[in-house]
């Protein structure tokens, strides 16, 4: 199984006091064609399907806009706005407008797919160490992993920021395209056949040393490059 496709839900709810959720919907509808979308749920919820960076770039967008609306309500609550505040303003509805995905300031974020950040996690921890003015915390919802990185100190700036940023962007971009996942389920096995295979692939680590293996009462999910992912399958189910 290739990551040809992941799922996420959104919270749509932040918007209400300003839009009617429906027609945003629509205008989200119009800009992301490649996404699919389930029904609107009365909560605000709703769940979106497409492939990941497709996914990445929607929830970038709708993070921009509530920072816009953010601008705006600060600005609707001073009777002069400072010329400042409002270039702030007409810089945002710009990266609105040509859908710009980068936050700025102390602290900014990247949206992975779950199971890369996994595999990021396991064989190069150090990319998601920040530095001793860097911190980095994770957010998991699904198949998304959002990691915000923020500054921890006064040396930090916004480039040392944007530079781990885009180092993280770029690994999950290479691993995004290069791995697959397999599930092996144990819903049909007995629970001395659940442990037989857990023995297995826990055995099968030491020649199969890039694949990562994730245990669930239910499954594993095995994540490796294709050529490995067929490898190991071939031995577990033989």
């Amino acid at each position: 199984q290739v990551f040809s496709s992941v799922t996420s839900v959104l919270n749509m709810s932040v918007f209400k006091e300003q839009f009617v959720l429906e027609d945003l919907l629509q205008e989200i509808k119009r800009r992301s064609t490649a996404l699919s979308f389930g029904p609107l749920q009365s909560n605000g919820l709703i769940s979106v399907q497409g492939s990941f960076p497709e996914i990445k770039l929607l929830r970038d967008f709708l993070l921009l806009k509530a920072k816009c609306l953010s601008e705006d309500r600060r600005g609707e609550s001073q009777s002069h706005q400072r010329p400042r505040r409002r270039l702030q303003q007409q810089q945002c509805k710009k990266e609105l407008s040509s859908s710009v995905h980068d936050t700025d300031g102390e602290s900014q974020m990247v949206v992975l797919d779950t199971d890369v950040y996994h595999y990021m996690k396991a064989f190069s921890p150090w990319r998601l160490q920040g530095s001793a003015d860097v911190v980095i915390s994770d957010v998991t919802d699904g198949d998304t992993t959002t990691l915000y990185i923020q500054s921890a100190g006064p040396r930090s700036g916004v480039g040392q920021i944007s530079r781990i940023r885009e180092q993280i962007e770029d690994h999950s971009i290479k691993l995004y395209s290069a791995l697959c996942k397999e599930r092996i389920s144990f819903k049909e096995h007995t629970r001395a056949e659940k442990e037989r295979y857990q023995r297995l692939c826990e055995h099968l680590k030491h020649n199969f040393p890039h694949v990562l293996m994730i245990h669930y009462d239910t499954h594993i999910d095995v994540i490796g490059s294709p050529s490995e992912i067929l490898q190991f399958t071939k031995v577990v189910s033989s």
